[in-house]
């Protein structure tokens, strides 16, 4: 069985607030649709964060819709699995399941039931696609650890593969063992659980959510181009592009071999050629100490070609004039968005604190569109309030949240009273 593993593709990202990738996403599926024609997988997969907003726009939709028939256009009977991540709209993305499966294409949005196990037999049928080569459980992003669910969905792929076909799992989720550079969370702060909660009886995991590439278990040569391995085998295909400027390391398409199951696992690394690359200047590791300097600095550097996203190094005492990004941003203009500004500066030196905290107050329109919970944002800006008490700030909230559960029971009942007088 012959798989493309990708994951966190995230279309229709604006990044620093400014900037739209469709190009650089464009300029990637056009790479990816040259593999699949080089390599005729069985499949892809997709394993979450389709979109980086749960709305994303009619643009941004059509540009998926047009990516993927493409894909199918270029390789009919390659089976393209999509799954949603927490990025994503569960509901959006199984909407169009049925439509797409024309196209030998299978969009797995919503979750099992947390009562799935109660539920009459069969259900586990819904995230079991079997291909003429092997299987492929399409798993989204859930919340908690689901162990028994999903084995019940691996026991019964395991009744029906009599023939000792490969199996695939995809999932969305941080694993134990993750390294999570580039990512703006500490691995400590992080909810993970452990690759065991899966189940057993897959041959390769293909995971989404980090988006650095890797191999749980084999971080010494996650990089490495050409490797092997005995199944299970649990892996990152990692995001498609750099989502921030702290993802230093490459970006890979997974080509992976399975030879049967609990076989052989081979995995190569295709490199992602990205349309801009991510630069801090100056490039020898020191630091600007006006802004004189490094506008100089880099208009030397753009005069030079290339494109891409362009940070600032800067020493802790420099005194920067309020209007720096706007100097920054005229001097680019002439390039078309061709090079870019990302405004978070690094600052070097001892008493950096206080720039530090500013920085980490600037945040991405997705990254608050996935704060659901109110305490995320108060527990990342409660620094800036050295009087709160953040444990009755949390108090108060779960109070709140107590009183609307008991108000929502209480609208339920008297819905069932009204539907149903016998009963009161």
């Amino acid at each position: 069985m012959k798989i493309l593993h990708t994951a966190d593709l995230h279309l229709g990202q604006v990044i620093y607030q400014n900037y739209d990738r469709s190009d650089e996403h464009q300029h990637f599926f056009r790479q990816l649709e040259q593999w699949c024609k080089d390599e005729q997988p069985d499949a892809l997969l997709v394993s979450g964060d389709v979109f980086d907003i749960q709305q994303p726009s009619a643009t941004v939709k059509k540009a998926f819709t047009d990516y993927f028939v493409r894909l199918h256009q270029t390789c009919p009977n390659m089976a393209i699995v999509i799954t949603a991540g927490n990025h994503d709209s569960a509901s959006r993305i199984q909407a169009d399941n049925a439509v797409w499966q024309l196209a030998n294409a299978y969009l797995v949005g919503t979750p099992p039931a947390f009562n799935c196990l109660e539920a009459p037999d069969g259900w586990q049928y819904q995230y079991i696609i079997k291909l003429e080569s092997g299987y492929i459980i399409a798993l989204p992003y859930m919340t908690g650890e689901r162990k028994q669910t999903i084995q019940s969905i691996l026991d019964k792929v395991a009744e029906d593969n009599t023939l000792g076909l490969p199996v695939v799992m995809m999932a969305h989720q941080a694993v134990t063992g993750v390294d999570v550079t580039g990512h703006d969370f500490e691995i400590g702060k992080l909810k993970t659980q452990d690759a065991n909660t899966f189940g057993s009886g897959f041959d390769y995991l293909a995971l989404g959510h980090i988006h650095k590439p890797q191999t749980i278990g084999h971080q010494d040569d996650c990089m490495a181009e050409d490797v092997s391995y005995r199944s299970p085998v649990v892996r990152y295909a990692g995001s498609v592009l750099h989502v921030s400027c702290d993802e230093v390391y490459p970006h890979t398409v997974s080509m992976v071999e399975i030879d049967s199951h609990k076989g052989k696992v081979s995995i190569q690394q295709l490199r992602i050629d990205e349309l801009r690359h991510f630069y801090v200047l100056p490039f020898d590791g020191t630091s600007f100490s006006s802004a004189e300097e490094a506008i100089e600095a880099m208009k030397q550097f753009t005069s030079e070609g290339e494109r891409g996203y362009i940070r600032f190094r800067f020493d802790h005492r420099t005194n920067l004039p309020s209007n720096f990004s706007q100097m920054v941003y005229d001097a680019l203009l002439s390039y078309n968005d061709e090079w870019r500004y990302n405004p978070k500066m690094l600052w070097t030196g001892q008493n950096n604190t206080l720039q530090q905290e500013k920085e980490q107050l600037v945040f991405e329109v997705a990254e608050l569109q996935q704060m659901t919970d109110p305490m995320q944002f108060i527990e990342r800006t409660k620094d800036q309030y050295p009087g709160l008490d953040i444990e009755d700030v949390r108090l108060a909230f779960e109070e709140v949240k107590a009183e609307m559960h008991r108000m929502d029971e209480e609208r339920q009942a008297k819905t069932r009273q009204k539907t149903n007088p016998a009963e009161s």
